[in-house]
């Protein structure tokens, strides 16, 4: 009685140690999915920056572009 309690003790815990195991492949997977995932964040954070900047000189650019045009209407009596 005593040998086949221990050894259904045995095959409980060599259970739980497989289970455990599992779960320990699926969250080294999931750390490393959430670390590529930040990766991409800081990523498309980084582009959308310099989508911004490019942007705020396109501006700049297009104020110079007016204010020459407004120069030139004046001067040839347009505006």
């Amino acid at each position: 009685m005593t040998e086949n309690t221990e050894n259904i003790i045995l095959e409980h815990l060599k259970r739980f140690q497989a289970g455990q195991d599992r779960i320990e492949r699926k969250l080294e997977e999931v750390i490393t999915r959430i670390g590529n995932l930040e990766v991409s964040v800081a990523s498309l954070r980084r582009d959308f920056g310099h989508s911004e900047e490019i942007a705020a000189s396109m501006g700049v650019r297009m104020d110079r572009l007016n204010e020459r045009i407004e120069r030139i209407e004046r001067r040839l009596e347009l505006g």
